[in-house]
């Protein structure tokens, strides 16, 4: 057996039933505990992340807004384009509607996350702010040999999911698009890397909440230009993403087992939900509450595969290339392309370049959290010129195996946070009705003022 077919194994192994009905459970039993908060305070919750009303006076690092952006950059990455079209060609168009549940569900996952992370966060000697699943293992469950386990995977999974798989598939795509040398691309892709995380989480903040903003609009109008301008197609891609769910007959030989591992794997994959990577981020907001920073968190599973993941997969099953040698962002491309002829293939490779390199910047601050955790912050700096260093290696190399052993490393994560979130369920719970009472409040005095 070669050391492909054993990462490809264990990556199997991880993935396998056990972690996704713990992922899906692990959420459905918190969207019970908080009374299906996600679905409530959505618009509630996409006002508070997207309104220059800002928690100024309480502790934190960077805004709810910055939190978010930074939490979003991580997230939007070679996921929301080469992610979903894996996950279309090797389960079928059915893979998008378990992407679906599983980003819903995931949605109470990642506010209870934040609530923890914030709840539990501490205060650097600079007055810097942590926290993250190590702490809340640590300083709320108990549980500091959990809290180790979390950090160790992270700081290795931060350099597969967050470096090596983001700079070779934009390097792999600008190639076959602009015939731009891959190490050309790598040596930019480094120089702005080192310019933005050396700066730290509020120099990483300022960038990318101006940066992801910009990049998840472009591909969005692009995306629904193509849906517009071919909607008599939209009906059936949409009832076979509905009706394959169930059978997995379009791709998989009706192996419905293989449609819902491939979208919930590829959905925690763009979205990482249950893993525990963006409550590391939700740490350093300001913010009174932690309540209310979970809610502006919990908008991110939205955006990221609710509208961002959607937009690539119905794309992919209106262009009906999946049944084809084409897979990975190079499936995504030739469906654009179909659609908007050499521009398609542009716009996706630009799209790629953005969602890239932002999730780069957002990964380098999880694993050097996760490092400093582990060791010191004193020698983080280390940790970043090793991640800078690993974004040309990245570009520059042949890493079939990055992709198995990414998930193998977002896999092992999961595991000790979902623990944590069972276990700490119950203060989730309690400060849930805080953040409930606090907005009761602010509607009273509302209503007072406005008579």
């Amino acid at each position: 057996m070669t050391f492909q077919e054993w990462i490809d194994k264990i990556s199997g192994w991880v993935w396998g039933p056990p972690l996704l009905i713990l992922l899906v459970g692990t959420g459905l039993y918190l969207t019970i505990r908080i009374g299906f908060l996600q679905f409530r305070l959505l618009p509630y919750s996409l006002k508070l992340a997207f309104t220059k009303r800002q928690d100024k006076k309480s502790d934190g690092d960077i805004s709810h807004f910055q939190a978010l952006m930074t939490a979003l950059a991580a997230t939007v990455g070679t996921g929301n384009i080469a992610g979903v079209a894996t996950a279309v060609f090797t389960g079928g168009p059915g893979a998008v509607f378990w992407m679906w549940i599983t980003a819903f569900v995931g949605m109470a996952t990642k506010y209870a996350e934040a609530v923890l992370a914030v709840k539990y966060r501490v205060e650097d000697p600079d007055g810097e702010k942590s926290g993250g699943p190590m702490y809340y293992l640590e300083r709320g469950l108990g549980q500091k040999w959990l809290g180790v386990l979390f950090a160790l995977f992270g700081a290795i999974a931060a350099f597969g999911i967050g470096n090596l798989v983001q700079s070779n598939s934009v390097a792999s795509v600008v190639n076959s698009t602009f015939s731009v040398p891959a190490w050309v691309t790598g040596l930019v892709l480094t120089i702005f890397t080192a310019l933005v995380i050396l700066g730290g989480i509020k120099s990483i903040g300022k960038v990318t909440s101006f940066f992801v903003p910009v990049m998840a609009l472009f591909y969005l109008i692009a995306g629904l230009v193509v849906i517009v301008m071919n909607f008599d197609l939209v009906p059936s891609a949409i009832a076979l993403i509905f009706t394959d769910a169930f059978t997995g007959e379009a791709v998989a030989g009706g192996a419905i087992g293989s449609v819902i591992r491939w979208g919930v794997a590829r959905g925690v994959f763009s979205n990482e939900a249950g893993l525990g990577s963006a409550p590391i981020a939700a740490a350093a907001a300001k913010t009174d509450l932690p309540g209310r920073q979970a809610l502006v968190s919990m908008t991110q599973v939205f955006i990221d595969t609710i509208v961002i993941c959607s937009i690539t997969g119905i794309t992919i099953v209106m262009g009906d290339l999946y049944t084809g040698d084409l897979t990975a962002a190079d499936l995504t491309s030739a469906t654009f392309a179909k659609f908007l002829g050499s521009s398609g293939s542009i716009v996706v490779a630009i799209g790629l370049l953005f969602f890239a390199s932002s999730t780069i910047i957002g990964w380098s601050y999880y694993g050097e959290k996760c490092f400093s955790y582990l060791f010191s912050k004193d020698i983080v700096i280390y940790y970043r010129i090793a991640f800078v260093a690993a974004v040309f290696i990245g570009a520059v190399s042949q890493l079939q195996i990055v992709w198995g052993i990414a998930d193998i490393m977002n896999g092992l994560m999961a595991f000790p946070n979902l623990i944590g979130l069972l276990g700490l369920s119950g203060v989730v719970v309690a400060e849930t009705r805080n953040i409930l009472n606090a907005i009761k409040e602010e509607k009273k005095q509302g209503s007072t003022m406005s008579t």
